[in-house]
């Protein structure tokens, strides 16, 4: 009888961090495709678009006008999920639970520049993102009606952005949302049973075992995490276990920037196109409690798996059942750390 093996054979993994499973199928990806191709996006954007209601100078819904800014612009979604002034109500019936919600919802301009993203930028204007991440955490977090602080970026049309412009958000809510409430459980109970943060023991093992790392610099790791459900989805976790933005030293803050542009560079240069993804922080409650056993990270999720043309579906038995992925994330690492890091369009 043949012997097990991880990268051909069938089996699940666990998520320590959701106490969820996946499956992982890797002989599945030899099966040719015939679904459906996406059609990626080849133009070459300008500098400034008229029509972009995200470019400098230019106007908004409800005749909102944009600064002539330069570099990053923040302001508060024209039409966002949240509001401040949601009454307070709901329903306690067991079966029919309900409960309102407050909150705060913010748009990010990451550059005048409407042609650039992440990956194509300066390290040194990634900074500046990073540094308006961490005021406008400090802001929203310090709000007593705000106790989750969630920043994000959703990257590509097949991701739902609705805006090519340079971009990111934060919501920022009265309740901890589901993903991160997870985290918070199993981080808690990791760190109760051990005196150290889960992700800091993971990583650590990760540095030792080098098979799902990516990139690393002096203060961060980008990995394939081990449970990783996406094709090619990633993690960026910060070496020392800080529970925010704001526990982060300058040099700290720099290098989650250089960090942030390697990673999006090798996504780029996998099918040499602009790699879509939605991406997020996942950082300790604003509720003013100390969370010791939080450990600051980002999540990277990918859609596409083949090409820039073909993208993974959560069909079928991932909704109704298991995730699963066909690629281990041993593969899907081996292929991203053998990228180049210069972006392919200045090779």
């Amino acid at each position: 009888m043949t012997s097990f093996n991880i990268e051909d054979h069938p089996h699940r993994r666990f998520n320590p961090l959701t106490n969820d499973w996946i499956l992982v199928s890797p002989h599945r990806s030899k099966r040719p495709w015939q679904g459906q191709v996406e059609k990626p996006t080849l133009q070459e954007r300008p500098t400034y678009d008229p029509d972009c209601y995200l470019c400098a100078g230019n106007e908004r819904a409800g005749g909102h006008k944009n600064p002539d800014y330069k570099g990053t612009f923040v302001f508060t979604n024209d039409f966002s999920a949240l509001l401040t002034d949601t009454p307070e109500g709901g329903t306690s019936d067991s079966l029919f639970q309900s409960k309102s919600e407050s909150g705060i919802c913010k748009v990010i301009c990451f550059s005048e520049n409407h042609s650039l993203t992440i990956p194509e930028m300066e390290v040194s204007d990634i900074r500046k993102v990073v540094d308006v991440w961490c005021r406008e955490f400090e802001e929203l977090g310090s709000n007593e009606m705000i106790n989750y602080v969630q920043i994000f970026e959703n990257k590509g049309s097949i991701m739902g952005c609705s805006n090519p412009h340079p971009h990111g958000q934060i919501w920022s809510s009265s309740s901890v949302p589901v993903e991160p409430e997870k985290e918070s459980v199993t981080q808690k109970a990791y760190f109760e049973k051990n005196g150290r943060t889960l992700l800091g023991d993971y990583l650590a093992a990760e540095l030792e075992k080098k098979d799902r790392l990516l990139v690393e610099n002096e203060y961060f790791v980008a990995l394939v995490p081990y449970w990783a459900v996406w094709p090619f989805e990633t993690m960026i976790i910060s070496k020392r276990p800080v529970q925010n933005l704001l526990q982060l030293t300058d040099d700290e803050r720099t290098a989650l920037a250089d960090i942030y542009k390697k990673l999006t560079v090798k996504y780029d240069n996998l099918f040499e196109t602009s790699f879509a993804y939605s991406a997020g922080l996942h950082q300790a409650p604003t509720d003013g409690k100390d969370y010791p056993e939080w450990h600051l990270h980002m999540h990277f999720y990918p859609p596409l798996l083949r090409s820039a043309s073909v993208k993974k579906f959560m069909v079928g038995y991932e909704m109704l059942a298991t995730p699963q992925r066909d690629i281990t994330a041993e593969q899907a690492a081996r292929r991203l750390r053998e990228l180049s890091d210069i972006h392919y369009k200045q090779q």
